[in-house]
């Protein structure tokens, strides 16, 4: 990303996917990543299911926490190097069905602010949202999850 003009998301999604031991460990793999959106997989294993045979609600958890935090990675990717602090403050998953199978996590993030505060220079904290739908391989909805963000960037 040195100075490029459009950032490298396939680079940046390369990186983000494996930056994280705990999601490298389940397995979890960020598969897409663009200005604002991202998509995460679950692999169809059984070290995924619970004790139903069915895909445990923390794997689709992490799925949906992946997506969003690399939709974020897309949006602030002309400061991606400037991010001192990005954690998790808050969440709500509401599950419709149980999953089987390969899970896709389709994540964006939204904030009134985040626009400009990637145009800016100076030292920013901001608040933005996260929204992650969670589809088996038939395109049925599994799940919805929010996510509350916070994030510090420094200076350019």
């Amino acid at each position: 990303m040195t100075g490029a003009a459009t950032p490298d998301y396939e680079q940046i999604r390369k990186t983000v996917d494996t930056l994280v031991p705990f999601v490298n460990l389940v397995g979890v793999r960020m598969t897409e990543l663009g200005p604002g959106s991202a998509v995460a997989e679950i692999p169809e294993t059984p070290a995924m299911s619970n004790h139903l045979g069915t895909v445990h609600a923390g794997a689709l958890f992490l799925a949906a926490e992946v997506a969003c935090a690399g939709a974020f990675s897309g949006v602030i990717a002309p400061r991606i190097l400037h991010v001192r602090t990005f954690v998790l403050r808050g969440t709500r998953a509401t599950f419709f069905r149980p999953a089987r199978g390969r899970v896709r996590a389709s994540g964006t993030v939204s904030s009134p602010i985040l626009a400009d505060v990637v145009g800016r220079g100076t030292e920013e904290q901001f608040d933005l949202t996260g929204k992650a739908l969670l589809h088996d391989d038939s395109g049925a909805l599994l799940a919805k999850v929010d996510l509350e963000y916070f994030c510090w960037l420094g200076a350019a």
